[in-house]
This record gives C-alpha cells, structure tokens and sequence, in this order.
C-alpha cells in the first residue's frame, strides 16, 4: 500500500476546510451501468467502460497512480484497456499522475483549454499554486466548452466551468439502468479556496467572471448522480457505506448536487463581498 501525505480542499455540501489525510486504498465500485468510482479515499477517479475500451477522468497524484491501477483490476479491467485519460482540473491531486498513467497505458489525453499548457508543462503558469510541479503529460487533444469525448458506447460533454482552474472541467454523461437513462455529473471543482484573490488579481483578472459563469453553467445541469473531483464533495463515503442495504442506488442524489452548487455559490458570493468590501 502506498500512503502519501497530502493537503488539499475537501469540501462537504455545507463547509470548506483545508486538512492533511493519510491517501489509501478504497474499495472500487460501480456507481451506476459502466460507471465505477476506482480513485483512493481522498481522490476520486472515474472508470467509464465500453467495448472499445475504457476512459478515466483524474490520475491523481504520481505515487497514487498504482492505487488506481490496482482499483481497475480489482473490478476485472486491464489498465492496458484505458484509451483516454481525461481530468477535472489542473492541480497536482488530480493530474500529477498523468504522465505515469498515459505511459502505463499508451492513453490519448484530452484537456480542457486553459489546463492544457500547465498539464503539458507538468504545472506551469498555474494560479495561485506556482511552486507545484509535476511530470509533463503529452496532451493529445485541446477541448473547447461543449465538445464530445466518444468511446465505444460513451459519449462524454466537456462543460468549461473555469475559476478553480482556468480549464477546470465539469464532465456529464448518461448511464441506463434497464429502461430508464440516468444523467451523471462529475463537478470539476467550484471551490473558492484560500488564499484565492477575486477582486484586481494580475494573476488572474477573470477569475470572479469565471466562477460566476461556473455557477450558472452548473445551476443549469440536469443531475440524477452527484459525482464530483473529491469524494467528500458528494458525501461518497456515507453512500458507499450504504450501498449493500439501500432500497435505492444512493448515489442518486439530484437534491444534494443542488445544495452543493447552492451552498459554494453563497461562499463564492460572500468571500466576493468580503474582498469588495476591503
């Protein structure tokens, strides 16, 4: 097992808190149809498989990519079958991995523009976190708001929900459960984290333009299961935990993803007012 001290932002539908966790295993499961979460306790990863082979959204971190690996072929895939390697946004816990991943499996990666030079850079020119570097990935396609990632029988829409990262991506996509189409989100990050300046940043003048788009762009998402680029921002652990007795996969959740949105947009709008206000 691998353990690997990080800090990042972990966010639940109602708080914000930066904390260091000890990153580990956590049981691989399918969420919905061919939808499986295979990420570690801190960091979700997605596995969508198909019949011409497999997408993963997120690597995590370099050291975690073996987790990862092993989380794949607990559930029978071979990670050899990965064709795509697509991500949330462009900060080390959910991309550092990249390069290790792509050359374990020989992956096309696709980024959102505005993460795709820092990936290619293996972390450049990002906000805020200027001394994080990792290995640089080949970026093999440059995505625009909208566009479509085709595999087999998936079809993935790339939504640009920039402010976190200037590329960060909101992904959805529909999965069927006998007759019925469910829709799925995966929220790339709206988190407003510390040390984030929204009024005159030379860094980033858009930035408050950006989360603003973000939220209505997210406002306006059908949602049957909440997913998101932590665990923690869907409340994945206590779903799991109730997989075996529910009555009803719980990872539907269209309420919790609207008060997720809702309670990051108040935080949004308040730490926007706060800085006006200096």
């Amino acid at each position: 097992m691998i353990r690997h001290v990080v800090t990042f932002l972990v966010s639940t539908a109602f708080a914000s808190v930066v904390v260091a966790a000890d990153d580990r295993p956590f049981p691989a499961h399918r969420v919905i149809g061919n939808t499986y979460y295979v990420g570690t306790d801190a960091l979700a990863t997605y596995l969508i498989t198909t019949s011409e082979g497999h997408i993963l959204i997120n690597s995590g971190f370099d050291e975690t990519v073996p987790l990862i690996q092993a989380a794949v072929e607990s559930l029978g895939y071979k990670m050899g079958d990965v064709k795509i390697i697509l991500a949330s946004h462009a900060h080390s816990d959910h991309v550092a991995g990249h390069a290790r991943l792509q050359e374990l499996t020989g992956a096309k990666v696709y980024v959102m523009r505005g993460d795709d030079t820092v990936i290619a850079s293996g972390g450049e020119g990002q906000y805020l976190y200027t001394d994080s570097r990792w290995p640089a990935c080949q970026v093999d396609r440059v995505l625009d708001d909208g566009d479509k990632v085709k595999l087999g029988e998936a079809t993935l829409v790339a939504h640009s929900t920039p402010g976190h990262t200037r590329g960060c991506t909101t992904w959805t996509w529909q999965e069927s459960d006998g007759d019925k189409k469910y829709d799925l989100v995966v929220i790339g990050s709206p988190n407003v984290n510390p040390g984030y300046q929204l009024i005159d940043n030379a860094d980033y003048p858009d930035i408050a333009k950006d989360f603003a788009k973000t939220f209505a762009v997210l406002k306006e998402l059908p949602c049957d299961f909440f997913l998101g680029a932590h665990g923690n921002y869907y409340g994945m652990h206590a779903k799991y935990d109730r997989v075996k007795t529910a009555k009803t996969n719980p990872f539907i959740d269209p309420e919790g993803y609207r008060d997720y949105v809702s309670e990051r947009e108040a935080f949004y709008l308040k730490t926007l007012a706060d800085q006006k206000s200096k």
